[in-house]
């Protein structure tokens, strides 16, 4: 395992989170609670932290938690660090964030019916990252159940050891890491090959599963602190699209190649993905409505600009090879999560 993907496993994000004005019972009000939120954990899986704090204030009732930041309900879905880095252009820490443990709004946000629903929705991305490598999802669907809560459970607890074990068995694939290769390709055929014996099984792919945040700009900006503020879900497309990694003679496939490709309604002409691969997901309501095809739905918009990309809580250089973002940034279920901000010249920005 690499310095970076222990990092990832090990990243946090400080949490300020103050209980709704309209569940408080008691006088004076309660403090906010003030918890570490892992990065590649999900928010409702912090209640066993939050709900004690706050248990003694609470209106009558059954709990139902969800957040909001701003006035924004978010996601459950999405894992944390995902929603920071795109809701949080200008990092905020702590992150202060609202919880309810009443009023669910279910009209603009999923059902949850707490940590079952999180590790089945976990489940769910595994099987469609797996049908996006392998072609079929056999080898999730046939995990025996000691195998599927140790691979649960290391995502709960942060135990990267324990998943790299038990993911082995899923044979989801590796990918060749040019970066690597460019700067020690004698010492990186060693590490491969040691790699290999210790995880027995692993097959090269060349299919990447992507789940992209993409909103737009009209206006320009130097300072992240005047980007624009998200404050509604219909300003984020939702994508979630396959790519695979092309190589050119004497040129690696970079981060920059990859987010064009990726985003062939606003680069015409940089796509490598498959027609049928391609779907779009505005984020409007449940994760999986509201699907297009976008290459069909837009008109090519030729003076977009990338004005950030935002990877674990980083902004990495676009020229880096994508072997290596997709080796060392990649989430548990085996899906890149990218969040990317367009400055649109010209033309109007996505409402």
């Amino acid at each position: 395992m690499s310095e970076a993907q222990k990092f990832v496993w090990e990243g946090s994000i400080p949490l300020q989170i103050h209980l709704h004005q309209s569940e408080i019972t008691t006088l004076p009000p309660p403090p906010p609670s003030l918890v570490l939120a892992p990065r590649i954990g999900y928010l409702p899986l912090l209640i066993s932290l939050i709900k004690p704090h706050f248990s003694t204030t609470l209106p009558p009732g059954i709990d139902t938690i969800w957040f909001e930041y701003k006035g924004l309900p978010l996601k459950w879905y999405i894992p944390t660090g995902v929603l920071f880095d795109l809701l949080c252009v200008e990092p905020e820490r702590p992150w202060n964030l609202t919880v309810h443990f009443r009023g669910y709004p279910s009209n603009l946000l999923q059902p949850c019916e707490g940590v079952d629903s999180i590790k089945w929705s976990f489940i769910n991305s595994l099987k469609e990252a797996a049908y996006v490598i392998n072609g079929n999802c056999k080898n999730i669907m046939n995990m025996s159940q000691p195998d599927q809560a140790e691979l649960w459970h290391s995502v709960l607890s942060g135990n990267l050891e324990s998943y790299r074990r038990v993911s082995s068995k899923l044979k989801l694939g590796t990918f060749e890491d040019e970066y690597a290769e460019n700067i020690n390709p004698v010492s990186t055929k060693s590490q491969q090959s040691t790699e290999e014996t210790e995880v027995a099984g692993q097959v090269k792919t060349g299919r990447i599963p992507v789940r992209l945040y993409v909103w737009t700009v009209s206006e320009d900006f130097d300072d992240l602190e005047d980007a624009p503020e998200i404050d509604n879900w219909d300003k984020v497309s939702y994508i979630n699209r396959p790519i695979e990694i092309h190589k050119d003679d004497g040129k690696y496939f970079s981060l920059n190649d990859a987010v064009r490709s990726l985003l062939p309604e606003f680069f015409p002409g940089s796509s490598f993905v498959n027609e049928e691969d391609a779907s779009i997901n505005q984020s409007t309501g449940e994760e999986e409505e509201n699907t297009f095809d976008p290459v069909s739905s837009f008109q090519p918009l030729e003076n977009a600009e990338i004005k950030l990309v935002r990877i674990q809580g980083i902004e990495p250089k676009l020229e880096i090879p994508f072997s290596w973002v997709v080796n060392n940034l990649m989430n548990p279920e085996y899906f890149l999560h990218i969040c990317v901000c367009l400055k649109l010249s010209g033309a109007k920005a996505l409402q």
